[in-house]
């Protein structure tokens, strides 16, 4: 079953989750964990088996594991392979863009049959343009994925950026996914808003009631599911994220499972 269709199947609330695996320094040392690749591994693993009984997806952040080079992506193939025996889909938070044939390259990477690290859903920022994401867009189209452009992000340095204009920058996103996906016949692309702009989170909902939205910022960032719950909107439709609030219960499993539950 695809990402889309099992998030839109769960019968365990009305609201999504998703746990974030960010083996970052600081948090590794917290733990009692190598600051390396195997380190990596074993936060990854005590993340992993916290989260198969509670949620239906994971997000490692790519960027913890890349900074280990070979040895990080060989554990990020690795993981994902345990993640998809567990029955947890796999949301690759990788940010990437660029055009034409190089942004085709990065999307064999992850999308499609033959990836090497495959996974079921994938990040993207849209500022060379959502156009320029075509390549992309369709392999994971193709491959039944689901692909979240960066829309309104949960960090405050992004607001100037995304706020621009009489007409904010990052509505026009959300039109540019519109007219992509309607030109396209697909319902494979959603958007990032943060959790911490919770209004523009229910604009945004509104603007595309056919799309995920991934909703960061829960925990360490400042915002609550309470804070998303209140907008009185369907948010089916919605998954909320945390990961370093979640790592902050480690390294006990049992502990983090229960900071897992409690967050939802």
């Amino acid at each position: 079953m695809t990402l889309k269709n099992t998030l839109l199947a769960n019968k365990n609330g009305p609201m999504n989750f998703c746990v974030g695996i960010d083996p970052d320094t600081a948090t590794l040392a917290k733990w009692g964990l190598e600051d390396s690749a195997a380190g990596a591994l074993q936060f990854a693993r005590a993340i992993i088996e916290a989260a198969a009984n509670e949620v239906h997806m994971v997000k490692p952040q790519i960027a913890y594991f890349e900074r280990f080079g070979s040895k990080g992506y060989a554990v990020l193939e690795q993981l994902i392979a345990e993640c998809h025996e567990r029955d947890l889909h796999v949301l690759a938070d990788v940010k990437r863009n660029d055009i034409g044939t190089t942004i085709d390259a990065y999307s064999q990477a992850w999308l499609g049959p033959n990836a090497p690290m495959r996974v079921d859903a994938i990040t993207v920022s849209p500022y060379l343009g959502v156009e320029a994401l075509d390549p992309l867009l369709k392999r994971a189209a193709d491959d039944g994925a689901y692909v979240f452009v960066v829309a309104r992000s949960s960090n405050p340095e992004g607001t100037a950026l995304q706020m621009h204009g009489e007409t904010p920058l990052w509505h026009r996103v959300l039109d540019d996914i519109d007219a992509w996906c309607s030109r396209n016949n697909s319902q494979n692309v959603g958007a990032v808003v943060g959790a911490t702009v919770p209004a523009e989170l229910a604009f945004a909902l509104k603007r595309l009631p056919e799309a995920l939205f991934l909703a960061p910022g829960i925990g360490a960032q400042g915002a609550s599911v309470e804070d998303v719950k209140a907008l009185g909107v369907s948010l089916a439709h919605v998954i909320a994220t945390s990961s370093r609030g979640i790592a902050a219960h480690g390294p006990n499993v049992e502990d983090l499972g229960a900071a897992i539950r409690a967050a939802q």
